[in-house]
């Protein structure tokens, strides 16, 4: 593995910020570390960055202590930072010498991106001349001009229009494709759905949900389908309730069964099916619940202490 956190302690005072938090994140893939403001996320990010010590647990960065493989490690910080009146490929170049690429090597990595993220005429500008956009574009390839083999991405789309949100998308993409292994931490649902193989979600510091994308939607896949057919049975193995509705019926299921079960028994039955419509479950919805049914529990211990 990439990185591997094991039993992660984090405390500020009598504040545990992460709590006994353990992952791992696979080599080339892009791993969704999400949570509601204040779960902990970045303080995680800042630990596995060795910005912040850990009080307790493990971690390791490509087989190292997080401080060895600094080198190696972009990061895009959620608390956006560049030089205001340094020129904006003096800036590139800075910054990848500070992490050991020679100042040749820099300077064409920087010219090459700015070409990338359609910069390359503002090269001589200084930064303060950038839109916010404009800079949010350059801060993301500055985590990138040392090309280093992880990339630590924390809320890369935050401030940027439509137009950008695209064209960053894109960027994650193709790094992704070159074999980088991206940790991506964001509040846009639905560019975790497109982007990441696997998510993280972290409440209170500690993981509630955790695995393969595909698998978590599929576990909270929805309890109810519509079938279109001319009549129904109602006796369906699984199914709670069959409610006719304008020439379809609305199903409702009993939690945990498949629909892919339902649509089996149709068909066994010969029943006539003209369409069959099960509506995926958005993440959005899903981190929602969990978080939701988590505070609800938390909140339900303290009431009995």
């Amino acid at each position: 593995m990439i990185i591997q956190v094991q039993d992660l302690v984090k405390r500020y005072g009598d504040f545990v910020a992460v709590d006994h938090l353990s992952f791992d994140v696979a080599p080339g893939e892009i791993f969704g570390l999400l949570g509601p403001n204040g779960a902990g996320k970045t303080t995680t990010i800042r630990v596995i960055m060795d910005i912040l010590a850990p009080d307790e647990g493990e971690v390791t960065v490509l087989g190292q202590p997080p401080g060895r493989a600094k080198g190696q490690v972009g990061y895009l910080p959620e608390e956006r930072g560049l030089y205001r009146n340094l020129k904006v490929l003096d800036t590139l170049v800075y910054l990848a010498e500070l992490k050991g690429t020679p100042r040749g090597e820099a300077r064409e990595r920087g010219t090459a991106l700015l070409e990338r993220i359609r910069l390359e005429e503002w090269a001589d500008r200084k930064v303060k001349d950038l839109s916010q956009g404009m800079q949010q574009r350059l801060q993301l390839v500055a985590a990138v001009i040392h090309d280093p083999e992880v990339l630590f991405l924390d809320e890369p789309f935050q401030g940027l229009d439509p137009v950008n949100v695209e064209r960053v998308k894109s960027l994650i993409a193709e790094w992704h494709q070159a074999g980088k292994t991206i940790v991506l931490s964001s509040h846009r649902m639905n560019l975790v759905e497109v982007l990441c193989d696997r998510v993280l979600l972290i409440n209170r510091g500690r993981s509630v949900l955790y695995g393969p994308l595909a698998q978590i939607k599929q576990a909270h896949a929805p309890h109810s389908i519509r079938v279109h057919a001319a009549d129904l049975p109602l006796d369906l193995p699984g199914v709670i309730q069959v409610q006719p509705d304008d020439g379809a019926f609305n199903l409702t299921l009993v939690e945990g069964v498949d629909p892919k079960g339902v649509l089996r028994e149709l068909l066994d039955r010969d029943v006539d099916l003209r369409a069959f419509e099960v509506a995926p479950v958005p993440l959005e919805d899903i981190f929602l619940a969990v978080v939701q049914d988590e505070d609800e529990s938390e909140e339900g211990v303290n009431g009995l202490a």
